[in-house]
């Protein structure tokens, strides 16, 4: 008996296609950004089905393989999907390859790539908090003498640093993949993309305490700006650490 040959992409959207329980389509990943793909690249599609809504393409669930990782997901649950979590970005920049909603697929995913004013704010707080205690902690560590600890720290700080330059968009943070892709199509407002990028770079290979407490500055300015002067004032006289000399 000859050997099953793997379900590919497209032989799989044919098949879903043609079967009315399945209500969208939609691709996530590198084929859902231009130009990042690579021989490695697999084929990430959500197939989102009717709530309630029988079908004998259940027998995928949990389909991987290297052309192709399904999940197969009712209507509702889609809704939820990444609401929060890690699925966020993926989905904020996926594909729509079947829309039976008339747009509502893609209002779904429209929605996943924007925060609310609420959970904006909050989230930008919250990581405003923890970029400046890593910040802190770094340029105390550098200050003693441990300069592990502090560039350990300084990276902390960068991560930190992007969510919560995107939470200020209120958009989901990229993953680190897509950080440059993102970047370069769609920029922080108030932020020069090759200075933010190339600070993270150099900040991260070496710790550079100036460098930290200069971008520290803007990022001071910008979130005053955006209403959170609490936050940093909370860190009291520990500021003047992080500020340029």
């Amino acid at each position: 008996m000859p050997a099953q040959r793997p379900l590919t992409y497209h032989a799989f959207v044919e098949l879903a296609a043609a079967d009315p329980a399945v209500v969208g389509l939609v691709l996530k990943g590198s084929h859902a950004h231009d130009d990042m793909t690579t021989d490695h690249s697999d084929h990430d599609l959500y197939v989102v089905l009717a709530d309630s809504a029988t079908t004998d393409l259940t027998r995928f669930t949990g389909h991987r393989t290297p052309e192709l990782d399904l999940v197969i997901i009712s209507l509702a649950e889609f809704r939820a999907a990444g609401m929060p979590g890690f699925e966020r970005y993926a989905l904020a920049r996926a594909r729509v390859v079947l829309d039976r909603l008339d747009g509502g697929i893609a209002r779904i995913l429209a929605a996943k790539a924007r925060l609310d004013a609420d959970e904006a704010f909050r989230g930008s707080g919250e990581w405003l908090d923890a970029y400046a205690n890593s910040l802190y902690r770094s340029v105390k560590n550098d200050r003693d003498g441990h300069a592990l600890a502090a560039r350990l720290d300084a990276a902390d700080s960068i991560r930190f640093l992007l969510e919560l330059l995107f939470a200020l968009d209120r958009r989901p943070c990229p993953y680190n993949r897509y950080l440059e892709w993102e970047l370069a199509r769609y920029p922080l407002p108030g932020w020069d993309t090759g200075m933010l990028l190339d600070a993270a770079d150099h900040i991260l290979g070496t710790g550079d305490v100036p460098l930290q407490r200069r971008l520290f500055a803007q990022v001071e300015s910008a979130a005053r700006r955006a209403g959170h002067g609490a936050v940093l004032d909370a860190w009291g006289e520990d500021l003047d650490l992080m500020r340029p000399r």
